[in-house]
């Protein structure tokens, strides 16, 4: 899509539905394309941009207008923006929500002013959603316990960094994680949020390390985390290569310090598979009323590491192909 022409779709669409109220009729752009409000939790996480690239690139292939908006990982600041969806008067909404419970009521209002709703990623616990397309975190958990179990077959400790509290793949992951891990001689010495975020992955590694030294592997619910917890092993003279470590998402970064040997593995939920999926799912239903197949559609994850880094999705710029 042309970049000056999203710009000037945005303003009008801005213009013409700041004043309609959740009840009023739907509302076109300016060539009478479908427009589609997509919020992610935060457009600081590589992971959240190159969704949100994938989704406008396919909007491109599929004719529609989307207007993205970053939630800045608040759930107040989420709720407001689906509120204003709602004014707009878009055709229909994706979104990532930050937390499965704070969010159900922006899904909520969403189903009382008719708005078809779809999450991508992140669930939610309540409303009705026409379908949820996300990678299977619980088995996502598991391969990246499993690879552990693999590296430290005569058992040993391991330090876990989870995701932000309340956020369904935070929930899933450790679940999936602690399904295979306790079935093992593997002991987590130590399980703390990091909020999927680098620096708090990095400032919580460092106080873990105050109190735990006796430890051979280190997982974390996301990459960012992970990054950060091996830049606080090299801080204290840890060398990270004789530590197992293992993220999660496979983010540029991520694969880069696999390629040096300061990561061990990651796990691949195929982003930008998932955004792409959703909102042609999500358009379908707007232009045809057709529903999905089934009202959850999952992709399972692969540990990536060393030997397989060609099955890693491209997450350079996205290309509308």
């Amino acid at each position: 899509m042309n970049y000056r022409f999203f710009v000037a779709a945005s303003v009008m669409l801005a213009v013409v539905f700041g004043a309609c109220g959740g009840g009023c009729e739907r509302t076109r752009s300016a060539d009478g394309q479908l427009v589609i409000g997509l919020t992610v939790p935060s457009l600081t996480h590589p992971f959240f941009i190159y969704l949100r690239d994938n989704v406008m690139a396919e909007a491109e292939q599929l004719g529609v207008v989307v207007i993205t908006a970053d939630a800045e990982d608040v759930a107040a600041k989420q709720m407001s923006i689906v509120e204003d969806f709602i004014a707009r008067g878009v055709d229909g909404v994706l979104i990532s929500p930050i937390g499965a419970d704070a969010l159900v009521p922006a899904v909520e209002a969403l189903n009382r002013a008719n708005i078809p709703v779809a999450t991508v990623d992140r669930q939610v616990k309540g409303g009705q959603v026409l379908v949820h397309v996300g990678a299977d975190n619980v088995e996502g958990g598991r391969v990246a316990a499993r690879y552990i179990a693999q590296q430290l077959s005569d058992g040993g400790k391991v330090i876990e960094l989870e995701g932000t509290p309340g956020a369904s793949p935070a929930i899933d992951r450790k679940k999936g994680f602690h399904e295979v891990l306790d079935a093992t001689g593997i002991e987590c010495v130590a399980s703390q949020t990091a909020n999927f975020q680098r620096a708090q992955g990095q400032a919580v590694m460092e106080n873990l390390l105050q109190v735990h030294q006796d430890f051979q592997a280190v997982y974390a619910a996301n990459d960012e985390m992970m990054l950060g917890a091996i830049e606080a092993l090299e801080a204290n003279n840890i060398d990270a290569a004789r530590v197992v470590t293992v993220g999660y998402d496979a983010i540029p970064d991520a694969l880069d310090y696999i390629r040096a040997g300061r990561l061990d593995a990651t796990v691949e939920q195929f982003p930008g598979r998932q955004a792409r999926t959703a909102l042609r799912l999500l358009v379908d239903h707007l232009r045809t009323g057709a529903r999905p197949q089934a009202p959850e559609v999952y992709i399972q994850p692969v540990v990536i590491n060393v030997d397989n880094l060609d099955q890693a999705e491209d997450k350079g710029p996205a290309r509308g192909n």
